[in-house]
């Protein structure tokens, strides 16, 4: 198969089309490399393009007719919370105006298969065990427009026989080889890393939910896994045919943020009493992802659990820091 991935040369990105050209597909990247990193994909054909801009649509369908591209996995997007609380027109206008530049190039090219990189965001602030069921109330701009993106998605499929999955990531972490690490600090584990390593205590954001140990739990999923997930879904809409499917990503499978703290601290070698601070707004106690849906309609289901998320994104700490490997 041949493969167009756009922000491929990001963190889940590079995963993903590492897992592809793993597999023998054929493998081109679109990213404008604002975030990427280009020698993630070392080797692999990369065309630097904004997917928001007037002249994307017609240079992407320009390289679908060119490298006969069969399927598209779309990842380029801002992703930021709160830059999107601050920038909303912006962040619609980048996530919903690349996903509509990208739709109208592949109408155009006839390549009639999608797998759509989501959120668990779209479930706002839901609590429990989440199944794609849940109403959906993005609370973000940035969430907003991850959900405003699945409609235009399956208004595409109506219109001209688009076949997609939409994927709704939860927490995802780790390092498939330590340079393909996640290197934006904006999630829990590489925001303890980085606190560890300047001697700073982990915060943790409210003690007294109704949890075993008080703090939040939520589901933690490897990187490699969810690359395998794409690979999945893809190879279920290539023999399903025009099916829309909305699918959770995640272990299935909670983790409270002191356990992970712990877990961290394992791994490092440096543990550090958290500091307590209030809770934030909007956080909820417990959330995981309900992934029946996935096991049933592709066969993936998440194979490396909490101790591999950790050593690979200590790993990946360690090789972007310049440290040697304990």
């Amino acid at each position: 198969m041949r493969v167009l991935v756009t922000g491929g040369a990001g963190y889940i990105g590079a995963h993903t089309v590492l897992a592809l050209s793993g597999r023998g597909h054929s493998v081109v990247v679109v990213d404008d490399l604002v975030t990427g990193r280009p020698e993630r994909i070392a080797g692999i054909p990369l065309k630097r393009l904004d997917l928001a801009s007037d002249t994307a649509p017609s240079v992407l369908e320009d390289i679908m007719r060119a490298q006969r591209i069969d399927a598209v996995i779309h990842f380029a997007a801002r992703k930021q919370v709160g830059e999107s609380a601050e920038r909303p027109a912006w962040y619609y206008r980048e996530n919903l105006g690349g996903l509509a530049n990208l739709l109208i190039a592949m109408e155009r090219a006839q390549v009639r298969q999608l797998v759509f990189s989501s959120s668990a965001a779209v479930y706002g602030g839901s609590s429990g065990a989440v199944s794609e069921s849940e109403p959906t109330a993005a609370i973000s701009p940035y969430g907003e427009t991850k959900l405003a993106g699945e409609w235009l998605v399956t208004a595409a499929c109506r219109a001209w026989g688009l076949g997609a999955a939409s994927l709704r990531y939860f927490n995802v972490a780790g390092a498939g080889r330590p340079e393909l690490g996640d290197t934006a600090i904006l999630n829990l584990v590489p925001i303890v890393l980085e606190r560890l390593d300047a001697g700073e205590a982990p915060i943790i954001f409210g003690s007294d939910y109704e949890t075993p140990d008080g703090t939040c739990i939520r589901d933690y999923v490897h990187v490699v896994d969810v690359a395998e997930a794409h690979l999945a879904a893809l190879e279920t809409i290539e023999s399903a045919g025009p099916i829309n499917r909305v699918f959770n990503v995640g272990r299935g499978e909670g983790t409270s943020v002191l356990e992970m703290i712990a877990a961290i601290g394992r791994v490092s070698g440096n543990s550090l009493a958290p500091t307590i601070a209030d809770r934030r707004p909007g956080d909820p106690a417990f959330v995981v992802a309900r992934v029946e849906a996935i096991r049933a309609a592709t066969g993936w289901r998440a194979r490396l659990g909490l101790d591999e998320i950790v050593r690979s994104a200590w790993e990946s700490h360690l090789y972007f820091a310049g440290r040697p490997m304990t």
